[in-house]
């Protein structure tokens, strides 16, 4: 069972910590609730943060002569650049952060598919933007583990956020480090994780670990980092996932019974079409490496990319009420 450094995550306050919505509501989420003994969780809530009360009149984004600002439409008050200049301010105080989970749609805080409107009279909203916390979040830190708490409750997107968070946690702690002999452990712990993300990142990292050109340790990092987060740009598709699988499997194929052999590959086959979670086939897979003691297999982070108790949030994959959280 891994050790895991516990992640530095902003969450927006509203969500399980404090009812401070516009409405004076608090937002459930089993998903935040279930990681917060996992992480150290930083809670902000901009609004309240720029002086707004609880509850208040909502604040909504609106077009002004081509530009986006902040406005109250009971009250007419702008908040644009009491906003930004709070953003800015508690971006910049961050000693250290590995991701973000903000509130969807929120104004302030949503980090996509936020409404524009064209006036702050009754009308419909015209397009979709980043809020102005959530903007200014992605402008800053647009690599790291950043969802909301609706995107959250998709499967798929929900394991990529915890794969994403805890590897580059993990990540932070080698670069505090300044050893070399930890960023190659770091290598080649996660270097099945790394084949079902990006096998092109894979092969750069790789380089870069070994260090064969003699860089200063700094200079090295630096472009491991890039490559980092080139390669965990994407979630990796059910297909790499299971290439990855069939890999590992490979160790003790032959070791195996035929009836092992058809219970895993048919747990594959039920992964593939949405049936089964990832870590469904993977607990089978450590399962074994456990009995054939294959200990190179032991180390690597694919097998249980976040902390196991974290995946009994895991159910049937599905598109949450029929939507694309991918958009």
């Amino acid at each position: 069972m891994r050790e895991f450094l516990k992640p530095v995550v902003v969450v927006s306050k509203c969500i399980t910590f404090e009812p401070v919505r516009w409405n004076g509501q608090i937002i459930a989420s089993d998903f935040v609730e279930k990681l917060n003994p996992y992480v150290n969780f930083i809670p902000v809530c901009p609004e309240v943060e720029i002086g707004l009360g609880v509850p208040r009149d909502p604040i909504r984004i609106v077009l002004v002569n081509g530009e986006k600002r902040l406005l109250q439409p009971a009250t007419g008050l702008d908040f644009t650049e009491k906003m930004k200049s709070f953003s800015e301010s508690f971006l910049n105080s961050l000693n250290a952060v590995d991701g973000f989970i903000l509130k969807s749609g929120s104004p302030s805080s949503g980090f996509k598919n936020v409404k524009v409107y064209p006036s702050i009279e009754r009308v419909s909203s015209i397009e979709k933007a980043p809020g102005f916390f959530g903007g200014a979040v992605l402008q800053k830190y647009p690599n790291l583990a950043i969802e909301d708490e609706r995107r959250l409750l998709n499967l798929r997107i929900r394991e990529h956020f915890l794969t994403k968070l805890f590897t580059l946690a993990s990540f932070r702690q080698v670069k505090k480090s300044g050893k070399v002999k930890n960023l190659v452990k770091f290598q080649s712990d996660n270097k099945y994780l790394f084949t079902a993300y990006n096998q092109t990142e894979l092969r750069i990292l790789g380089k870069l670990a070994a260090n064969q050109e003699h860089k200063p340790f700094d200079e090295t990092m630096m472009s491991y980092e890039t490559h980092l987060y080139y390669a965990l740009a994407r979630t990796p598709s059910a297909g790499a996932n299971i290439n990855v699988m069939l890999k590992i499997m490979g160790y003790f194929s032959h070791q195996l019974s035929k009836d092992e052999k058809s219970f895993f590959l048919n747990s594959v086959d039920n992964y593939r079409a949405g049936r089964l979670p990832l870590s469904a086939c993977l607990n089978v897979l450590k399962a074994w490496i456990v009995r054939f003691n294959q200990e190179y297999l032991l180390s690597q982070t694919v097998l249980e990319p976040y902390p196991e108790q974290l995946a009994e949030l895991e159910t049937v994959f599905s598109e949450v009420d029929g939507k694309n959280y991918w958009k």
